[in-house]
């Protein structure tokens, strides 16, 4: 069962985190912005899709800073195909949702 999880995970890039590696460089270098997180990461039949959360703009307090998340899809090679912004919020306040 294990053997069958690991293949699940792999893509033509290598597994899962080496996916997530390739698609947070290439975000940044799209944006200019990191990924503090990746709060959903999902095999899709072309790829991956991923969801990250990153400082749009930083305030002072850090709990005041405005926070957004990206949906980001991935090919079998790691290559981003697409992001958005779905949400967008103060880092401080608690999710509406």
């Amino acid at each position: 069962m294990a053997e069958k999880a690991e293949e699940q995970q792999t893509s033509g890039a290598g597994t899962a985190v080496d996916v997530l590696r390739a698609a947070g460089a290439e975000f940044a270098g799209l944006t200019g912005l990191r990924a503090e997180a990746v709060t959903r990461l999902e095999r899709t039949s072309d790829g991956w899709v991923l969801e990250a959360e990153v400082t749009e703009l930083a305030r002072v307090p850090n709990s005041m800073s405005l926070m957004a998340s990206y949906e980001v899809t991935v090919d079998e090679r790691g290559g981003i195909t697409g992001y958005r912004r779905v949400r967008r919020y103060e880092r401080g306040r608690p999710d509406p949702r």
